[in-house]
């Protein structure tokens, strides 16, 4: 009798990797207090962007669908989606997300999304299942293949994700100007081959959206920015970002503006 030899990527455990990388890296993950904080300047920008009708507009949706938004923020996606879809459980671990979601369901005159104040590392068992299953640029997850495996268990039918494409939140030109080496965060190459050593097949695209300067309105917010993607920033480093951003004339802002690029991963139910 013959049979298939097992390939030699079967021995890797990218799950692992992704963890190592991840504790590594110069990103650290934020708390609930961070985006409690952060959820009122993200409640002023997310809606209707070019990233979010790109999203959009590869999610397949059926007649009767419902859907799981797992880390929902202010409700971008899950308001826009909510009139295409029977029912919406909009998922988050910030308060202030969930309440700012409450107060544009009542402005947008929605009545069928469901929030539910949870993390990726709470007890999922009472969270419904649902058709579709999205998480759009909220997988900065500790334990990767959980993750993965919490989306794919609560879907009927179709998980989407997006996932930062390149290992840094900050620009070149902006780490040259504080002189900081910074470790990668995991890129999502790791989240393709974490699906594949779970057995699934995950299709790959891209899809972009606008830059971090493009919210920019002076160099405060250039660099408020750069200390909510590093962390912190001495004196100095904050007295260079200045210095660099007043320096730059109307066409060298256009650099900070740049589309971000972001992986569309997407995989359908068997």
């Amino acid at each position: 009798m013959r049979m298939l030899q097992k390939s030699n990527i079967e021995s890797i455990d990218f799950n692992r990797l992704y963890k190592e990388q991840r504790a590594r890296s110069s990103f650290q993950p934020k708390s609930k207090a961070d985006w409690n904080k952060k959820a009122g300047d993200f409640n002023s920008r997310v809606f209707r962007t070019p990233y979010n009708e790109a999203f959009i507009s590869r999610v397949v949706i059926d007649p009767g669908d419902t859907l799981l938004d797992v880390g929902c923020g202010v409700g971008n996606l899950s308001i826009a989606l909510a009139g295409l879809l029977r029912q919406v459980y909009a998922l988050d671990f910030s308060t202030n997300m969930l309440g700012y979601l409450r107060e544009n369901m009542q402005k947008e005159g929605v009545t069928n999304i469901t929030p539910l104040e949870l993390s990726w590392d709470d007890d999922w068992s009472k969270v419904p299942e649902a058709d579709i299953v999205i998480a759009s640029r909220s997988m900065e997850v500790d334990d990767l293949a959980e993750a993965l495996g919490k989306m794919h268990a609560k879907a009927r039918k179709r998980v989407y994700l997006t996932y930062k494409c390149g290992g840094s939140f900050v620009d070149g030109k902006t780490l040259d100007v504080i002189g900081r080496n910074v470790e990668a965060k995991p890129d999502y190459i790791y989240i393709l081959n974490v699906l594949y050593t779970m057995g699934i097949t995950a299709s790959l695209s891209f899809i972009e959206s606008e830059g971090r300067g493009s919210y920019f309105a002076d160099a405060g917010e250039y660099v408020e920015s750069t200390r909510w993607s590093l962390g912190s920033l001495n004196c100095e480093e904050e007295a260079h970002l200045t210095a660099y951003y007043e320096s730059l004339d109307k066409d060298e802002k256009q650099y900070l503006r740049k589309p971000v690029k972001w992986a569309f991963i997407y995989w359908e139910k068997e």
